[in-house]
């Protein structure tokens, strides 16, 4: 869909930039973004053509605006936001961690969406879960939706669930770079060289997760596909069984959402 409101950053990192060059790839919105460090507004100006600005005229020249800061930093922000007159703004948070009555009790009468992305919308292929509060309307959530899914699919969940969502999307993409570099030690370990590892190792990456996205079938249906009985596959997925592969990952999702859960009451404080 064409997102056809103004739409304001507070924040120009490196998930700010992705969206707006979603943004600036299918559409031509009017775009104002403030950040402390000037020459990235510059920069986003100079290759996007978004608007430097102050918080102030962020907020109230804006109908959206994308909260795109650290956790740790937010709660500031919003306490300047309270300066200003945000009434009839939509607010959508990407900050880890922060729950929507948290920005609600900062910002009453306010309509806040709360969404967690992961890195790939760098590359446009994310996935980002969104949970809304009561005040959002229809047409609000249609708006915040037709923004991400400029950088890759969305999906809208209850709250109480992003934790969950934070845990297998928001940090899973670390998960497959850490098992990458394992694969790629191994190939070292076996004899090839670090470069040839890495050509064989990323490849490999790439093209189980385009078969993922384009065969239509499940990844264990694709796994049982490469598994030849007692063959070489075989052979290892028996060692990640008997090591317990399965249990070492339910353990560090489930560590990643009770950090979550943390952070929430760490910031609802």
């Amino acid at each position: 869909m064409k997102v056809k409101q103004k739409i304001g950053f507070v924040g120009a990192g490196n998930l700010a930039e992705a969206v707006v060059k979603g943004l600036t790839n299918s559409q031509s919105p009017e775009i104002r973004m403030t950040d402390i460090n000037q020459e990235r507004l510059q920069i986003l100006h100079q290759t996007y053509g978004a608007i430097p600005a102050t918080l102030e005229q962020v907020i109230e020249e804006s109908e959206i605006i994308i909260i795109a800061v650290k956790p740790k930093d937010i709660l500031d922000v919003l306490s300047e936001i309270q300066m200003v007159n945000y009434k009839g703004k939509l607010f959508i948070s990407v900050a880890a961690g922060i729950s929507l009555q948290v920005i609600e009790n900062y910002l009453p009468g306010a309509a806040v969406v709360r969404i967690m992305p992961n890195t790939a919308t760098a590359v446009l292929q994310s996935v980002t879960g969104m949970a809304k509060g009561s005040l959002v309307s229809d047409e609000q959530a249609e708006a915040a939706a037709g923004i991400f899914a400029t950088v890759g699919k969305v999906l809208w969940l209850e709250e109480h669930k992003m934790n969950a969502v934070t845990a297998i999307s928001g940090s899973g993409s670390a998960y497959y770079y850490l098992f990458t570099e394992l694969l790629m030690k191994a190939g070292v370990e076996l004899g090839l060289t670090e470069e040839e590892a890495e050509v064989l190792v990323r490849q490999t990456i790439i093209g189980a997760g385009q078969m993922m996205a384009s065969s239509g079938k499940t990844p264990a249906r694709l796994r049982e596909e490469v598994t030849s009985p007692n063959g070489t596959t075989f052979a290892a997925l028996r060692v990640f069984e008997k090591a317990g592969l399965e249990e070492i990952m339910l353990k560090a999702a489930d560590a990643a959402a009770k950090r979550a859960e943390e952070m929430e009451r760490e910031y609802a404080r």
